[in-house]
């Protein structure tokens, strides 16, 4: 049934991490419920991975099983939409484009999966994957049962969910979306823009898992320094203050350690110059943790999940 030892380096943007000890990926219900009762059997721990793109894992080997989401279902019927938590974003947009259905123009090129971003509520351009969702249906790997959240019961907030705490023993599984009629042409530009937003802002050109951390609540920023970055304050859709700003106001861009840095492009990403490993990555996450904390009092949370 599992593929043993994989390489975790192989299922990370970041191209980084050691060997899986188990590793499987479920397409259907039936294999998610064989997969997470084989591993309850094993009483060995459990990671569920969706795309990779949120993720940095150790430079050790994991000891238990890796249970990657590969639910691919994808149903529309009008405006509304049926998808699995496997399904690529870039595949979800570009299908919604050609029907001409308009509410996650915000995502164009959100790397992952559907189920990583509905997990972490992820967001951009003033928008929220929340504010599409009917439904979450979720597989809880404890109880071996299936259980479906309308969209209040998910308890969304800024970049968190129900399945970030309460839930998050729960597989995200299925997603229900409702999405409006637009035009088209309109709706792919608007993509278009997103993308083309990303390349010219973000540092593609190295392996990299997106934003390290959160963008800070302007309701936690210090007054003089609210005011001195009035004009770089944005709606995301609370205001904060980006955390880019912050570590560039640091002095942080360009600093490396071992194959690492911080990407001088745009400071919110720690980039993989050359063949970086996580203790790399993970201590310049704390250089820059403690750096922003003694200049300006911020305490940063990260975005990404550590493994």
């Amino acid at each position: 049934m599992f593929k043993q030892n994989i390489s975790l380096s192989l299922h990370s943007n970041y191209k980084i991490g050691g060997k899986a000890k188990y590793f499987f990926e479920p397409k259907n219900e039936e294999e998610l419920v064989t997969a997470i009762s084989h591993i309850r059997k094993l009483k060995t721990d459990l990671f569920v991975l969706g795309g990779g793109t949120n993720v940095l894992f150790s430079d050790a080997d994991f000891p238990g099983a890796v249970v990657k989401i590969q639910n691919s279902k994808f149903q529309i019927l009008d405006s509304n939409l049926m998808i699995g938590a496997g399904v690529s974003m870039a595949e979800l947009l570009n299908v919604v484009a050609e029907k001409g259905l308009s509410g996650l123009e915000w995502a164009g090129g959100l790397p992952g999966t559907l189920g990583g971003a509905v997990r972490g509520n992820a967001g951009a351009f003033g928008g929220e994957i929340k504010d599409a969702i009917e439904y979450v249906k979720s597989f809880n790997a404890k109880t071996g049962k299936f259980m479906t959240r309308v969209n209040k019961e998910c308890r969304f907030c800024y970049r968190d969910s129900i399945f970030k705490n309460a839930a998050k023993d729960e597989i995200i599984w299925e997603i229900g979306l409702r999405l409006k009629p637009g035009n088209k042409k309109e709706i792919q530009s608007a993509i278009e823009d997103k993308i083309k937003y990303r390349l010219e802002r973000h540092p593609m050109d190295y392996p990299n898992v997106g934003s390290i951390f959160k963008n800070v609540d302007v309701e936690i920023v210090p007054k003089t320094l609210r005011e001195k970055f009035k004009a770089k304050i944005k709606i995301d859709p609370i205001p904060v203050l980006p955390t880019a700003i912050l570590l560039a106001e640091a002095g942080l861009k360009g600093v490396s350690r071992g194959g690492a840095m911080i990407s001088p492009k745009h400071p919110n990403f720690i980039v993989n110059t050359l063949n970086a490993s996580s203790k790399d990555v993970k201590i310049l996450i704390y250089l820059v943790k403690y750096t922003i904390k003694e200049k300006f009092g911020i305490k940063l949370e990260e975005e990404i999940m550590i493994v």
